[in-house]
């Protein structure tokens, strides 16, 4: 039996549904941001840009990669972070894909920095696979809808709609936003 200590108990608290609220499509490629990656690591940001640029023979454009002006103002409105040159970000945010990554948990030696690669790993491929599982059902829809058509001519409206319907309920679920504004943290008394 596995013993829960503090540490590990703190862990746990870093969910893949955690993690996947922090995973974006940037330039067609699921990646995450340099500041959600530190927070996860329990690390400040700049620590982090600091390790990767120390090793920056590890992470080629395809692992890792600055964001241009105009998807750094995107994520921004997106994610309602502050305005540039208002108490943000002096530079353009890093991001990483899942090879980044992976690569971190080589730069980054810590036991939380390991643990928390492990749940980010599992949360790609969990992405990945509902992905694919979406894709098999609106490819299966396609396939019942074309023998319908086939065997019965037009579709009445009623068919019609069972359609739609069913394109609903499997399109991937919408990601919820992030809350615009501040809140103050609990307080625990």
């Amino acid at each position: 039996m596995a013993r829960v200590t503090e540490k590990t108990a703190s862990l746990e608290l870093v969910a893949a549904p955690a993690i996947e609220k922090r995973i974006f499509v940037v330039r067609g490629r699921q990646v995450m941001l340099d500041e959600d990656l530190a927070d996860l690591y329990g690390v400040e940001t700049k620590r982090l840009v600091e390790q990767v640029k120390r090793n920056v023979e590890r992470f080629p454009a395809d692992f890792m990669f600055q964001l241009d002006e105009a998807e750094a103002a995107a994520l921004r409105s997106q994610i309602a972070t502050s305005k540039p040159r208002r108490g943000g970000r002096r530079y353009a945010p890093y991001v990483f894909t899942e090879q980044g990554v992976a690569m971190l948990s080589g730069v980054l030696r810590s036991k939380r920095a390991i643990a928390v690669n492990i749940e980010i790993m599992r949360a790609f491929v969990e992405l990945r696979r509902a992905a694919a599982s979406y894709a098999a059902l609106e490819k299966r829809l396609r396939e019942l809808e074309g023998e319908t058509t086939a065997r019965f001519g037009r579709h009445d409206e009623q068919l019609d709609q069972i359609f739609k319907t069913l394109r609903q309920l499997i399109a991937p679920p919408a990601r919820p936003k992030r809350p615009v504004g501040f809140r103050p943290p609990n307080d625990e008394q």
